[in-house]
């Protein structure tokens, strides 16, 4: 197991201790351009480490110790990873597959982060985890916050979907609302500044993303989709994006892999957000995503920011990568679309990659014979409001078959015989 020698700036290169968790980059905030800090190591990531053996452990994402920053004995885990990579022929998209992070312990992409970040907390001694979130990630805190024997605090807002609330706190988190979604920043950074809490998500702004050691586990998702192509990784690798987490971590582990000489190049990656700041930053040439307001905020919460990050859109330039700015439309129609051509429901915000795909192929930007891997980041019994909008009420039927088919027929267009 390599071990963490520092931080690191994932835009200017800066080094810095490896307790600077609760910061970013001094030099690149005061430069105008707030950035993030990734880990990094005394040997590289991976060095000596047996495709065979890894292959043979499927207890967690801490099968891939080997390149991560604690040693599967000593991490808090709940059996994350290891999700399944899905061919979704019926969608009519070409060569697409689902990497369903739906199936992880909380039911999001948002386990990865929480184990790799409550190991570290826990390596640290820290007392008390603090998260800011509209939902999956102050679950998954929560979750691992608990396993772990450490108090939580989620500060969420007024108006967070219901389910995502209620999964908080039967977690046992002290889930904190506010009115003003900019107070759960101001709340949490007073207990992290002034009282030594544990942040494992954003807490300050401009954002530039969440806990160093928390995204590392999302390197983990691009092992397991090269393992799962026989080395081979795909062409394109599309992701709803608010932050950018999942996109920095994933690059890194494809980046990594080819290092090592297990993969021989490393996918294009697309960013499919509802705000448009990406898209601006890739036309304008900005060091930093503007803010980019929206009329009303999307159905998709988990990705609803109006500003977008340094290592976000460091990726996209670094991987000749897209950013595509889906609307509330699309992504009820993919989210239907998915449910019922797949059978898989996903939260609102795992809808807009496939909407990319379709775009993109359509524009021929993703060429037709052009692998792509779509990340679904949760299940959509943790936001169910999509669907209730987008479905028509089941019909009350009395009497017989008569009365039964012809409520089949009215309602959904079903004929028998």
């Amino acid at each position: 197991m390599p071990i963490p020698s520092a931080l690191v700036c994932v835009r200017c290169g800066a080094t810095h201790p490896v307790d600077h968790f609760a910061e970013d980059c001094p030099a690149c905030r005061a430069n105008g351009a707030p950035a993030n800090l990734t880990v990094a190591y005394d040997t590289a990531p991976g060095e000596g480490a047996s495709k065979d053996a890894i292959r043979r452990d499927r207890g967690s994402m801490w099968r891939w110790e080997s390149f991560l920053h604690a040693s599967a004995g000593d991490a808090v885990t709940l059996g994350e990873g290891n999700t399944p990579l899905l061919p979704a022929p019926a969608l009519g998209l070409g060569d697409v597959w689902i990497k369903d992070e739906s199936r992880n312990p909380t039911w999001s992409f948002k386990d990865r982060l929480g184990s790799g970040a409550l190991s570290m907390a826990k390596k640290f001694g820290a007392e008390v985890i603090a998260s800011s979130s509209s939902g999956n990630a102050g679950a998954s805190a929560a979750a691992y916050a608990a396993k772990a024997g450490i108090p939580c605090i989620v500060f969420t807002f007024v108006g967070s979907a219901g389910p995502l609330v209620l999964q908080m706190r039967a977690y046992g988190a002290m889930v904190v609302k506010v009115t003003d979604k900019a107070d759960r920043w101001r709340l949490q950074s007073l207990g992290v500044r002034e009282l030594g809490w544990y942040p494992t998500s954003p807490f300050f702004g401009p954002v530039v993303g969440s806990n160093p050691y928390g995204m590392e586990g999302y390197k983990t998702i691009a092992y397991e989709i090269a393992e799962a192509f026989d080395w081979q990784p795909p062409d394109w690798c599309v992701l709803p994006v608010c932050y950018g987490d999942a996109l920095y971590g994933m690059w890194k582990g494809f980046e990594e892999l080819k290092a090592l000489g297990w993969i021989d190049r490393t996918p294009r990656f697309v960013a499919a957000e509802v705000s448009g700041s990406l898209p601006a930053a890739l036309a304008s040439g900005e060091p930093l995503p503007p803010e980019v307001a929206r009329n009303s905020p999307s159905i998709a919460t988990s990705i609803g920011a109006a500003q977008s990050t340094v290592q976000a859109l460091d990726v996209l330039r670094r991987s000749k990568g897209v950013a595509v700015t889906i609307g509330d439309d699309e992504l009820r129609r993919w989210v239907v679309t998915l449910a019922a051509k797949e059978g898989i429901w996903p939260e609102a915000s795992s809808a807009a990659p496939f909407a990319a795909i379709e775009r993109l192929r359509a524009a021929g930007i993703i060429a037709p014979d052009h692998r792509c891997v779509a990340l679904l980041t949760a299940a959509g019994l943790k936001d169910p409001g999509p669907i209730e909008q987008a479905l028509p009420e089941p019909p009350l039927v009395s009497g017989g078959l008569t009365e039964l088919l012809a409520a089949l027929k009215n309602s959904y267009g079903f004929t028998y015989g």
